[in-house]
C-alpha cells in the first residue's frame, strides 16, 4: 500500500496554548504520538515564509523568499511588495525569472508521479507558496488550480470557504472529500491566527478559535487510516503588540531619508520584524543606518553579517539587515505572556494594540507545537532537543520514500540518532 502523509496547520497557535481544556483533540493526540517540546519557527515567524520553508525544508536564505513582505530590485528601485496577494508569485517569478531556487515537495512527488493537495485558509500568497510553479493541486477561497496552474473554478474551486471559524470548518470538509487519494495532504486553517490578530491573546473570541481548529483537526484525525503519518503542528505563535513603530519616519526624522522616493533606507514590515534594505547606490550608508537602529529602544536585535545569516537570511537583493522588535514576557490583560513592538507596515492596515502578532524572534511567537504520530514516533513520546519548520520536509518525504537532497532541515523519525 503506497504510504500518505496527511498535515493539519493551526496556524499562530502556541505551544502554550494546547492542553485538556483549550484543545481536547490535540491533547488526545498527543497521547498516541510525538511531542516536540522545543520546536521553534524560521524568522521572520510569518506564516508565508515559514509556508515556504516548509514546503521545501530550507531557510530563507536557500530557497530566496526573505519574508511575508519584502522588497524587490525593479528598474533599477527597490520596490516594497506583499507576499500574501494572489498574483505576487507570478510577478516575483517575471522579476528574477524563477520563483523558489530549490524544489518544493509538490515538485518532489510530482518527479514520481504522484501528488499533493494544499488545502489553505490564510492569505492566498502563502497557499501558493506551497507549490507557486504547479506541479500539484492548491485550494484557495481566492485562487485555487490543478497541475499545470491549471484555474479551478466553480465546483473544482473552494471559493465559498470565509476566513474565520466556520471557513474552517467548511474547508475541513472539502479536504477530507477529495484529498483522500493523496500521497501528502495539508490542511492549512486559518485559525487561531486571525482571531488573534483581531481580538486579545487569550480573550473569549480567541479562545473560541482555538477551539474551533482544535475541533477542525479532531475531524481530520478521526478519518485518518492507521498507517497514515499524520502532523499536527503550528507555524508560529503571536504575542501582543505593546506599540507600533514607523520605522521609516524614524529613519527620516534622523536625516537618513529625506523623500519616500529615494534609494535611503527602507524598511519592510513583517509584525514584530522588519526587513532592513538598502539601495547599492547608498551602501556607504550601511554603518550609519546599522548604528542608528542600534540605538533604537524599539530594536530588539538588529541582525546583519553572521548574525543575519544565523537566523537563515542572506544579505542578498539588497537587504542589509533585520530588526527584531522589542520583546518582554509581561502578561497582558488576559494574563497571556509576550509583548511586542510592531513595525508599521508601508502598505495595508496597522496593527491593533492589545491584539496579537507575530514576526520576531519573541520567546512566544517562536513557540510553535509540534505533534507526528505514525510510524517512528512513539506513543505519547516526549522530544526535548530543538526541531523547526524545516525539519518537516525531510520527515515528510522520508516516509512518502521520495529523496530529500537538498533539503537542510533532518528527518525526526528517529531524532535521537541525530
Amino acid at each position: 500500500m503506497t504510504r500518505r502523509a496527511v498535515v493539519v496547520v493551526l496556524d499562530g497557535l502556541r505551544r502554550d496554548m494546547v492542553g485538556p481544556e483549550t484543545t481536547p483533540e490535540l491533547h488526545a493526540f498527543a497521547a498516541e504520538a510525538t511531542s516536540f517540546a522545543a520546536h521553534r519557527s524560521v524568522f521572520p515567524s510569518a506564516t508565508r515564509v515559514v509556508s515556504s520553508c516548509f514546503a521545501t525544508g530550507c531557510m530563507p536564505a536557500t530557497h530566496g523568499l526573505q519574508g511575508n513582505s519584502v522588497a524587490l530590485m525593479e528598474d533599477g528601485r527597490l520596490v516594497p511588495r506583499d507576499v500574501g496577494r494572489p498574483d505576487f508569485m507570478d510577478h516575483w517569478r517575471r522579476v528574477r525569472g524563477r520563483t523558489f531556487a530549490v524544489p518544493t515537495m509538490a515538485e518532489r512527488l510530482a518527479r514520481m508521479g504522484r501528488t499533493a493537495m494544499v488545502f489553505n485558509n490564510v492569505s492566498p500568497g502563502a497557499a501558493r507558496a506551497h507549490d507557486p510553479d504547479g506541479h500539484g493541486w492548491v485550494f484557495h477561497r481566492a485562487w485555487s488550480h490543478g497541475p499545470g496552474l491549471r484555474p479551478l473554478a466553480g465546483a473544482e474551486a473552494v471559493a465559498d470557504v470565509t476566513l474565520d471559524t466556520a471557513g474552517d470548518a467548511r474547508l475541513t470538509g472539502y479536504f477530507l472529500e477529495r484529498a483522500r487519494d493523496a500521497d501528502l495532504a495539508v490542511l492549512w486553517l486559518g485559525e487561531p491566527d486571525h482571531a488573534q490578530h483581531e481580538s486579545p491573546l487569550g480573550s473569549p473570541e480567541a479562545m473560541a478559535a482555538v477551539a474551533g481548529a482544535d475541533a477542525c483537526f479532531g475531524r481530520v484525525r478521526a478519518a485518518a487510516a492507521p498507517d497514515t503519518l499524520l502532523i499536527a503542528c503550528s507555524d508560529h505563535g503571536h504575542q501582543t503588540v505593546g506599540e507600533v513603530i514607523d520605522i521609516d519616519a524614524a529613519f527620516a526624522a534622523a536625516g537618513l531619508k529625506t523623500a519616500p522616493e529615494e534609494p535611503g533606507p527602507l524598511a519592510v514590515s513583517n509584525g514584530t520584524s522588519a526587513l532592513i534594505y538598502l539601495h547599492p547606490d547608498r551602501a556607504g550608508d550601511a554603518d550609519a543606518v546599522l548604528a542608528f537602529l542600534q540605538a533604537q529602544p524599539w530594536a530588539g536585535a538588529v541582525l546583519a553579517g553572521d548574525d543575519l545569516r544565523a537566523v537563515g537570511q542572506a544579505p542578498e537583493g539588497g537587504l542589509l539587515c533585520a530588526v527584531s522588535m522589542r520583546s518582554e514576557d509581561r502578561v497582558n490583560a488576559f494574563g497571556v505572556a509576550g509583548i511586542s513592538a510592531a513595525a508599521r507596515p508601508v502598505v495595508g492596515k496597522p496593527d491593533r494594540l492589545g491584539c496579537g502578532q507575530h514576526g520576531g524572534l519573541g520567546t512566544f511567537e517562536q513557540m510553535p507545537f509540534l505533534m507526528i504520530g505514525g510510524d517512528g514516533f512513539g506513543r505519547g513520546g516526549a522530544w526535548t532537543e530543538r526541531s523547526s519548520v524545516i525539519d518537516l520536509a525531510p520527515t515528510i518525504l522520508g516516509h512518502l520514500g521520495v529523496p530529500v537532497d537538498g533539503c537542510e532541515g533532518r528527518a525526526l523519525q528517529d531524532p535521537r540518532g541525530v
